[in-house]
């Protein structure tokens, strides 16, 4: 009986709002601490931004300390001066729309705040939620709501305080009616109303004309044309009349009239909450009707070549159907590189995406698929990784030799740039990175583009077939007991074969045939600013559409990844790998026009950090997966 007489909301648990964004959990626990032990704290935020919403939970370990902290820190200032509301914290949300116990509260006087008003309706009960409706500046809007524990509580204040002057301002207080209700209530008044609104006559026409020209239709019992500070009229005014129907009658009869060129306006008079409310039901209407409109029909083109216009890229899809519109995106006078195509049935759109993705026009290969909102795309993106990251939690990386499946992840098979030193620099004889025994078949995917990236201990020499990455200025021969001295190395791979050969205390069997090296050396003169010298590494040259579609397809996406990674990298090291890992997801052409638009590689960077980000704070860190060694 006593569990059943408590309230339905835990007394240990308080909801804290009105929060500044920069307020941490850190600051709240420190405030809330000093009335009793807490057990926890948290501030709600967005899922992607990670942005506070303004308000928190504070969970106690025991009901009197949430009490003592509700009653003596409740609208207390923090960050930026602004008051905290604190109240109890109402898990289930029936009591909160039944509306029981919750008032209404207008004509309050702009200096009126949360406390003020608390300390106003207190006496009649106790408060479960106490606010005043503020702008985004924090000014009063001149109204309020209170939300007592009872109906008794709530019926108490509206018969005492309804009608009470409070700094000078004559109180409404009434029961909270909800906004299907106040909506629904909204519509029966505009059904019968008496009070017409007129616009867009003629200047001439002043309130005695006015009147005469309304007062046919019945009884008035006022009329007024609103003017300027200079007494010019501003072409609008109200007329009121005693019965609904006149009123009635005179907008069905006057509204759309010629008057001296001009056509009036006559309709019910409205306040700027129900035009607002109106406004908003017709764009949200409107909204929903053209998405349904265009629906699997509209295609976004983008990677556009500068030349096509309007005209070129109706030109290019009209063999696939009836194009309802087609506009390439303009900005100060030139294309920003995409647009959209809309055809007249679905069948049509989904032939012309599946021809033209990927097929160049100009001098550049389209990107073709259904347009989508930002929302959309967000959310896309987000459940691929999601399911990456299940998948993934089953995938380690093998031993030395095996095939490896990087997910998610992209791993670059070529060092950094910064990582390298010439081998003249170094002091010893480089070895190849792969097998030299036999050229591989046409088709198959070199062992190397599928292993993970190796590094070798600093000061080891490499022995044949043996990968050497170097972190550093490795100590040269002389430094190694029993090492082969120095010798000049050619810039071909039979030399570097020889060099291999000999590190490995064998002799070089004549010329072999092996893959292409990850570098290879150029003179002084063509160097770049920055750049080691004598070597241009693999993936650092421009890449274009023609040289990607002559590769093998197991090759493409590594070199696509060779050439996003030191851009991710750039920006954020410590995610590169997983990021490209994500990019490489989307379509090849997709993927060389973010190389090509780097803000927009910037942006689908952003959005995928994001994502990152978000699914760090739901799921506890993955386990280290372990790499392979070299014994």
């Amino acid at each position: 009986m006593q569990a059943a007489a408590q309230p339905n909301y835990p007394m240990t648990s308080l909801y804290v709002g009105d929060l500044h964004p920069d307020v941490t959990e850190a600051m709240l626990f420190e405030k809330f601490s000093q009335t009793g032990p807490v057990l926890s704290i948290r501030v709600c935020r967005d899922m992607i931004t990670r942005r506070s919403l303004g308000y928190a939970y504070v969970n106690f370990q025991q009901p009197a300390d949430a009490e003592r902290a509700m009653d003596t820190m409740n609208f207390d200032l923090m960050k930026k001066g602004r008051p905290i509301r604190i109240m109890w914290s109402q898990r289930d949300p029936s009591l909160r729309k039944s509306g029981v116990g919750n008032i209404f509260i207008k004509n309050l006087d702009k200096s009126i705040d949360n406390k003020d008003m608390y300390d106003t309706f207190s006496t009649f009960g106790t408060i479960l939620s106490c606010k005043v409706a503020t702008d985004e500046h924090g000014n009063s809007k001149g109204y309020g709501f209170v939300h007592f524990e009872t109906e008794e509580a709530a019926n108490k204040a509206i018969d005492k305080v309804n009608g009470m002057l409070l700094s000078d301002k004559k109180l409404y207080v009434g029961r909270f009616i909800p906004r299907k209700e106040r909506e629904k209530e909204l519509g029966e008044k505009a059904k019968r109303f008496t009070n017409v609104y007129i616009k867009n006559f003629p200047d001439g026409l002043g309130e005695e004309k006015l009147r005469d020209l309304f007062e046919s239709f019945g009884k008035i019992t006022s009329y007024k044309v609103m003017s300027d500070e200079t007494g010019k009229s501003r072409c609008f005014g109200f007329v009121a009349f005693e019965d609904a129907e006149a009123a009635e009658e005179a907008v069905n009869q006057l509204n759309g009239k010629e008057m001296d060129g001009k056509t009036v306006y006559v309709g019910r008079a409205q306040k700027k909450n129900e035009r607002q409310q109106e406004l908003r039901r017709k764009f949200e209407q409107l909204k929903m009707e053209r998405l349904n409109r265009y629906q699997g029909v509209n295609l976004y083109v983008k990677n556009l070549d500068d030349t096509i216009d309007d005209e070129k890229i109706r030109k290019e899809f009209a063999p696939y159907g009836t194009i309802t519109s087609a506009k390439v995106m303009i900005e100060e006078g030139r294309s920003k590189g995409f647009g959209f195509v809309c055809f007249s049935s679905p069948e049509e759109a989904t032939k012309a995406v599946t021809e033209m993705n990927g097929r160049i026009v100009g001098s550049k290969p389209l990107y073709v698929a259904l347009a989508q909102r930002k929302e959309d795309r967000k959310a896309h993106l987000t459940s691929q990784y999601m399911q990456r990251m299940v998948n993934m939690s089953s995938i380690r990386m093998p031993q030395m030799g095996q095939v490896y499946n990087p997910g998610s992840y992209f791993m670059p098979t070529i060092p950094q740039p910064q990582r390298f030193y010439a081998p003249a620099q170094m002091g010893l004889r480089p070895s190849p990175r792969w097998p030299t025994a036999q050229a591989r078949p046409a088709g198959q995917v070199p062992a190397f583009a599928m292993q993970p990236p190796f590094r070798a201990p600093r000061g080891a020499v490499a022995g044949a077939g043996q990968p050497l990455r170097a972190l550093g200025r490795m100590p040269g021969p002389q430094n190694v007991p029993g090492g082969p001295q120095p010798r000049a190395i050619g810039n071909g791979p039979q030399q570097m074969a020889a060099a291999a050969a000999a590190a490995a205390g064998q002799q070089p069997r004549g010329p072999t045939t092996q893959a292409p090296p990850a570098y290879k050396y150029q003179s002084s003169a063509m160097r770049t600013p920055g750049q080691p010298s004598g070597v241009v590494i693999t993936g650092q040259e421009p890449l274009s559409a023609s040289a990607l579609a002559a590769a093998h397809p197991n090759d493409q996406k590594q070199m696509l990844g060779e050439r996003l990674f030191p851009l991710i990298h750039e920006k954020y090291p410590t995610v590169a790998g997983k990021i490209t890992g994500m990019l490489l997801e989307m379509d090849n052409s997709e993927i060389l026009h973010l190389l090509d638009d780097r803000d927009l590689l910037s942006s689908r960077v952003e959005e995928a950090v994001a994502v990152l980000q978000m699914h760090q704070t739901k799921q506890p860190s993955m386990p280290q997966q372990p790499t392979a060694a070299a014994n």
